[in-house]
């Protein structure tokens, strides 16, 4: 029993850890929060566009795990879905880390749609994939009585699980970049953010393997 709260607190945890790290990555959108804010001149301009990178933020993050949440096999070939997103994960950060042009589709993108924006950013970066290991792992936790439930009682579980991870990473997320953005905007400028600009697209392309080989791990070993 320990052990397994141990367990659901390291997944929730990790959930809550992806989401700051995806906050704090200026290639999730908080520069062009600020952005916006500067040229629109409004303290009210900043939030609305960080609601903007949350809502498109979390659509990715949906659109991603719920798939997984409404897979009926989930309840017998559950092990073998994990070692697959696990290996699909590390294969998306090997392929990050070899290709490290940005998508064009992003440039494509005005800049004043960032609910669009972010959403292909979180897609196209694999943001979203990099939850599912972790997701999949919280609706393995507890499920010693998974042959004795209904598969439509299970699906909806995962479904209401699928939101509860993507809104709470999401809210990690924005509280992240908020902070960031906040200090940017009142106190040190956007020239201070281009001259200190970091770039951070290996950290990101090997925190997706490490996501994947950690779902793979806690595959086996659950």
């Amino acid at each position: 029993m320990v052990s397994e709260l141990t367990s659901v607190t390291a997944l929730w945890g990790a959930v809550i850890f992806s989401g700051l790290y995806h906050g704090i990555n200026p290639g999730m959108g908080w520069p062009l929060a600020v952005s916006a804010a500067l040229m629109e001149r409004k303290h009210s301009a900043l939030p609305k566009a960080l609601a903007m990178l949350a809502i498109g933020h979390f659509l990715a993050m949906i659109g991603i795990l719920l798939p997984f949440s409404m897979m009926i096999v989930l309840v017998t070939w559950e092990v073998e879905i994990r070692i697959a997103a696990g290996a699909l994960v590390i294969a998306m950060g090997i392929y990050l880390l070899i290709n490290r042009r940005h998508p064009k589709i992003l440039a494509r993108v005005h800049p004043a749609r960032l609910a669009l924006w972010s959403f292909l950013a979180a897609t196209a970066h694999g943001a979203g994939l990099m939850l599912v290991p972790i997701y999949l792992g919280i609706c393995a936790i507890g499920a010693d009585d998974t042959g004795h439930l209904a598969a439509q009682s299970l699906m909806n579980n995962n479904v209401m699980t699928a939101f509860t991870v993507a809104a709470v990473h999401t809210l990690s997320m924005t509280l992240a970049g908020g902070v960031i953005a906040v200090v940017i905007y009142f106190w040190l400028g956007l020239k201070f953010l281009s001259r200190t600009w970091f770039n951070l697209d290996v950290v990101w392309a090997i925190s997706l393997v490490l996501v994947g080989a950690f779902g793979i791990y806690s595959a086996y070993s659950h």
